[in-house]
């Protein structure tokens, strides 16, 4: 199985990496020309189309204005350890073993709107473009538009260097938005994490978000290769539901509540 996850707004550039391995994002060209987009802009029209405060507005222009290739370990730190959400707590890449890492490295993507499509090995520098964000470039109007078909066609060349049926999508709407599933020849699965609150079972953000990147991970760390191994997953009180489940490739999983 390929698995694809989002980025995270939060980045980790200050703690050293658990790793001397590294490799480089397969579509700097394309980082390059967003790029040239964003070095254009002010502080005061990125804290407008980002809508953030003046503050990180300032901090990003400035990313913007020092981002240079090429990347090394002085200026740049691996994706899966510099991203540090919800996603990444779940995943703690930092404590997976060489070994784990490699496999990682093959059936694991990054989804990013200045990269595209990472590795998790692959060194980045510090950047904020969601791919929801509206930014006319070369392209059309937005990153949807600038990506087009680029991502699926990258995870098809994954798919079928590692013989996979299936991509399981633990990323979120915004980012998944951005594979052209016209394009892409893998099956998609899309797990579902509910947890139960008041007697009733949701999706809780903080919850999921952290339940895609433990999922993640217990797909390295077993090497899962089909669904019904994924349906096996019962990682911190996760379980799946038959019952909850409505479509073969959306299994529901769902904890119950929390004391």
């Amino acid at each position: 199985m390929i698995t694809v996850i989002s980025p995270a707004k939060n980045l980790d550039f200050e703690s050293q990496p658990t790793t001397d391995k590294f490799s480089h994002p397969e579509l700097l060209e394309h980082s390059e020309e967003l790029m040239s987009v964003c070095r254009e802009l002010t502080p005061a029209q990125i804290s407008s189309l980002m809508k953030i405060s003046d503050k990180l507005a300032g901090l990003n222009a400035a990313r913007f204005s020092e981002w240079s290739q090429p990347f090394t370990t002085e200026n740049a730190k691996q994706a899966v350890l510099a991203f540090n959400g919800d996603v990444y707590g779940g995943l703690a890449a930092d404590t997976l073993t060489a070994e784990q890492l490699d496999y990682a490295q093959s059936h694991l993507r990054i989804l990013s709107g200045l990269y595209g499509l990472l590795k998790p090995l692959d060194l980045m520098q510090a950047y904020r473009l969601e791919m929801g964000t509206k930014l006319h470039n070369s392209r059309g109007k937005n990153l949807y538009e600038f990506w087009g078909s680029i991502i699926a066609n990258k995870l098809n060349t994954v798919v079928a260097e590692q013989d996979s049926q299936y991509l399981v999508n633990l990323a979120s709407n915004e980012y998944f938005k951005a594979v052209d599933k016209k394009t892409l020849s893998a099956q998609i699965i899309t797990p579902h994490f509910k947890d139960c609150k008041n007697g009733q079972y949701k999706i809780i953000s903080f919850y999921a978000k952290k339940a895609r990147g433990l999922m993640a991970r217990y797909i390295i760390e077993n090497k899962v290769t089909q669904l019904s191994q994924l349906k096996q997953f019962t990682v911190d009180g996760y379980y799946f539901s038959e019952e909850a489940t409505s479509k073969e490739l959306e299994p529901v999983f769902l904890r119950d509540e929390q004391n």
